[in-house]
């Protein structure tokens, strides 16, 4: 019996740590949801942009500077036309 009681001991405290990592374990996940969902709402009242509308805005307006581009080149061009059809007219 003397020989059990310390391994006992032991078992029991090992047995005793592993339930106290597994709580720990629980209440750490329980705090990542608690802090996950009070960022989440802090976020979505501070009324930001989220990442996909932001990135279509961006497109469209990349978009919109290329067009613009051409149409200043194309003003551009058919402003030197006309201007060299005025000096050339009688």
């Amino acid at each position: 019996m003397n020989d059990r009681g310390p391994n006992r001991m032991l078992d029991e405290f090992a047995r005793m740590m592993t339930d106290a990592a597994g709580a720990a374990q629980g209440v750490r996940r329980e705090m990542e949801t608690v802090f996950r969902s009070q960022g989440e709402r802090f976020i979505n009242s501070m009324d930001l942009v989220q990442r996909e509308e932001f990135e279509a805005v961006r497109e469209m307006a990349t978009r919109a500077r290329v067009e613009n581009e051409a149409l200043k080149k194309r003003v551009a061009d058919l402003e030197a036309r006309l201007s060299g059809a005025s000096t050339t007219a009688p």
